[in-house]
């Protein structure tokens, strides 16, 4: 990751997007954990997950709207309006205040949804294409990284020191990442105006992600594996009670151990892109889950800690695959409306079955449903496999980069 980090432009938006993925990993699960010990409620604290995840049914129109405007300046005003919106919390007293949590919350989402299609854009406009695989896995490496002790940190601040530290905390992540990127000079190509055919706009990224085969396969192919890993939200605590035979807060240590995984897979993911392609590398991570769930089938401590190193390496191969995927199969001025359709696709079908894994759980073996599981996935990896051939593998620069940018390309 050397390569991508010597370009000033990339480390002033590495360092603020580090600043507010601590501020993110440390919101979410405190959250939660807030409106539990206000209410008592383990549903009411599930619904804070959900007021996040909600406003994912806005993100083709939340796409057209980012590709409205120049990217960095974009990216600025939502990291402020982020830290802005968590103001509310402050006046957060007793159970009646929840509803506040929640607003604040659902606001959230869509602020992730605006940044994560606005940063895909934004990376594609600062980086050259053949280092794109580098700058998304040097992010991932740290989003998995903190998945380390982002959430044990925010519910220790939370408790020794109450809601308006998370606020607080959180809004500095935030403002961090503002000025961090206002510091960049990026040279962006002025935006489309907008058509009298504003539906016709908004379905633009849909249409451009079905029409191109590469881009269909990819996010067709990751949206199934989410599927499957949906059910793993529930199955993973029947595991834990009915085979190992731990309390439940045991899956915060399972986690701990994914996220070493994590942190090795980012570390290792641009290599795997570079020789694969992304179509390609999509279907290794994708084939890494198979004998990593099929592993849970038998409860074994050792084997259970194999399996989520593995399927923590495969999360975050995925994941830079298909945004490398979009960023490079996507023009310019149409990348925020690809991405932001891409996540709906993707998330959509997880959240599904994350609530029918709930169901089955408590009608079916666990270690049947995780070998269905495993079988479904190598099906997946199999039909992302056939289609390697789409996208062409991208090695790395051979030759040394210069220390300064180079400047941006305009879009036609």
């Amino acid at each position: 990751m050397r390569a991508i980090l010597r370009r000033p432009d990339f480390r002033l938006l590495f360092g603020g997007l580090v600043a507010s993925m601590v501020a993110e990993s440390i919101l979410l699960l405190a959250l939660a954990i807030w409106v539990k010990d206000l209410t008592g409620s383990d549903g009411m604290a599930g619904a804070t997950v959900f007021a996040i995840v909600a406003p994912m049914a806005l993100a083709p129109l939340v796409g057209w709207m980012v590709d409205r405007f120049r990217r960095r300046p974009f990216f600025i005003a939502v990291n402020l309006c982020t830290a802005l919106l968590l103001t509310p919390l402050y006046a957060v007293r007793d159970r009646h205040d929840v509803w506040i949590i929640y607003a604040v919350s659902a606001l959230y989402g869509l602020s992730y949804i605006a940044l994560s299609a606005t940063l895909i854009g934004l990376i594609k406009e600062i980086v050259p294409g053949d280092l794109l695989a580098e700058a998304n896995a040097a992010l991932q490496t740290v989003k998995q990284g903190l998945r380390l002790v982002g959430p044990l940190a925010g519910a220790a601040l939370y408790a020794g020191f109450g809601g308006w530290a998370l606020a607080t905390l959180g809004a500095l992540g935030f403002l961090l990442a503002a000025g961090s990127v206002s510091r960049m000079r990026v040279r962006e190509a002025p935006p489309k105006p907008a058509q009298p055919r504003w539906l016709a706009e908004i379905g633009a990224g849909v249409r451009h992600m079905l029409g191109d085969p590469a881009l269909r396969r990819g996010v067709v192919g990751t949206s199934l594996t989410m599927l499957v890993l949906g059910f793993s939200e529930s199955l993973i605590f029947a595991y834990v009670d009915q085979g190992l035979g731990h309390q439940p807060a045991f899956v915060g240590v399972l986690l701990t151990v994914q996220g070493i995984g994590g942190l090795l897979g980012g570390l290792s993911s641009a290599s795997i892109v570079g020789r694969l392609g992304e179509v390609g590398a999509l279907a290794t991570g994708v084939a890494i889950f198979a004998p990593a769930v099929l592993a849970l089938v038998h409860p074994s401590l050792l084997l259970g800690f194999v399996a989520m190193v593995m399927a923590g390496f495969a999360l975050p191969i995925v994941i830079v695959s298909l945004n490398t995927l979009t960023q490079r199969r996507t023009p310019v001025l149409l990348v925020g409306r690809v991405a932001a359709a891409s996540e709906a696709v993707v998330s959509g079908p997880q959240s599904i079955s994350i609530g029918l894994g709930a169901v089955l759980v408590g009608a079916v073996d666990y270690r049947l449903l995780f070998a269905l599981m495993a079988t479904a996935m190598l099906v997946v990896a199999r039909y992302l496999w056939l289609g390697r051939h789409l996208s062409a593998p991208q090695p790395a620069l051979a030759h040394a980069l210069p220390l300064e940018p180079a400047p941006a390309r305009l879009a036609p």
